[in-house]
């Protein structure tokens, strides 16, 4: 017991320290063209240039931590005042046309390093869901809750990169069982290290190649 404590405080500070040096890295290399992004989102629709929501962090049995995630804008302004909190869909209405190319190329998640940097997030976990969605999750799906307990949410994944943006309960089933693949890499720091390069990896090619969505 001791020695699987030893090694889970191991495994979160080499986590940790990993978050800090990437996240600082990323800003570094990639802050210079934040005012580029803004500025195409600026001039071709009306509404600010970052959006903020609220989503659920890191929690337990017992409790259940929140927290406000930065993104650059991709949709319309006000464009969930008719239709409430959905799912996006393909080829999106409420989405800008820059917007469609930001989340093609992921590069609307950016701001999240800043998140990153705050604790409340990590480079690489499960996927922060919205507490408007999260209850509607937990009754229709097994085991949907533990997938963050004592885990950061990351702004790639797991199940991110093999599946992509969720537009039903059926897709967030999926992403559940790489979360919970994910949970077991985190036993070891050489498994975490070489799941952790994997994602990162397939997370930069589909930047490239845009095909997120």
């Amino acid at each position: 017991m001791k020695r699987y404590i030893s090694s889970h405080k191991t495994i979160t500070f080499a986590k940790r320290s990993f978050d800090l040096i990437g996240a600082t890295i990323g800003l570094m290399l990639l802050l210079p063209i934040f005012p580029i992004i803004g500025a195409a989102i600026a001039f071709t629709s009306k509404g600010p240039v970052f959006y903020r929501q609220l989503r659920v962090g890191k929690s337990t049995p017992e409790k259940m931590e929140f927290f406000e995630i930065i993104k650059f804008r991709t949709m319309f302004q006000d464009a969930e005042t008719r239709s409430g909190a959905v799912w996006a869909t393909e080829n999106d209405p409420r989405i800008t046309p820059v917007g469609r190319f930001l989340r093609k190329t992921r590069l609307d998640e950016l701001p999240q390093l800043f998140n990153v940097l705050r604790g409340e997030m990590s480079l690489i976990g499960p996927r922060p869901e919205r507490p408007t969605f999260y209850s509607k999750l937990e009754n229709a799906i097994p085991y949907f809750a533990d997938r963050t307990y004592g885990v950061l949410p990351g702004i790639t994944g797991l199940a991110q990169v093999n599946q992509g943006y969720d537009t039903c309960i059926d897709d967030v089933r999926r992403k559940v069982g790489f979360d919970h693949s994910y949970a077991l890499s985190l036993n070891s720091v050489a498994s975490w290290l070489v799941t952790d390069l994997g994602i990162l990896t397939k997370t930069i090619l589909i930047m490239v190649d845009g095909r997120g969505r």
